[in-house]
């Protein structure tokens, strides 16, 4: 694994699942990922609840102030548990993606996937999307980190949405090796 010699702005634009929901904000990952990285300033814009529409409509004011040089966009599960069209999902990430890559930065996409409880074809229409988008605009998409914390208990809040802070590890190892090496791209 290389790592850039040089000092790199990491924007996280997430939901809850970045924001350190329901726990302390030093116990989430992006803040391990900054012990992991203390060469790296990496900026949480995080916030719980956060739709895709949401995420882009503070995305501009975010690139100005922070100038990242990467974005990790873990947006589309709060779209997802209420329900709205695969479409606007689709739009909204589409802007987020070419308006961060506009601003140069490179972008990073985590794929997100919505419970079974929602129907096959609406998961299935839902998921898609991650991989047409990193397809279409040549990025690098991250499984989704949930896939099996969301199975095993141990790992899960009292709410069974929520990754509780044992789980915090397991994210960072997952997601350190698709930043470091988008970095040194």
């Amino acid at each position: 694994m290389s790592v850039p010699t040089y000092a790199a702005t990491i924007l996280i634009l997430g939901d809850s699942l970045s924001a350190g929901y329901g726990m302390p904000e030093d116990q989430g990952w992006v803040q391990l990922l900054r012990n992991q990285l203390p060469q790296h300033q990496v900026i949480n814009g995080s916030v719980s609840g956060e739709t895709t529409a949401g995420g882009l409509r503070r995305l501009p004011s975010l690139l100005a102030s922070s100038k990242p040089d990467l974005i990790v966009i873990e947006l589309g599960g709060n779209d997802g548990l209420r329900g709205f069209p695969p479409n606007k999902l689709k739009s909204n990430l589409t802007k987020i993606i070419t308006l961060s890559q506009q601003q140069g930065a490179k972008v990073l996409l985590t794929e997100i996937m919505v419970p079974p409880n929602y129907g096959p074809r609406y998961a299935k229409s839902f998921t898609q999307i991650y991989h047409q988008l990193a397809e279409q605009y040549t990025i690098k998409l991250i499984p989704f980190f949930m896939q099996d914390i969301a199975t095993d208990k141990a790992l899960m809040q009292r709410d069974g949405i929520h990754p509780n802070e044992q789980a915090q590890d397991t994210i960072t190892l997952l997601m350190l090796p698709w930043i470091t090496q988008a970095l040194s791209e």
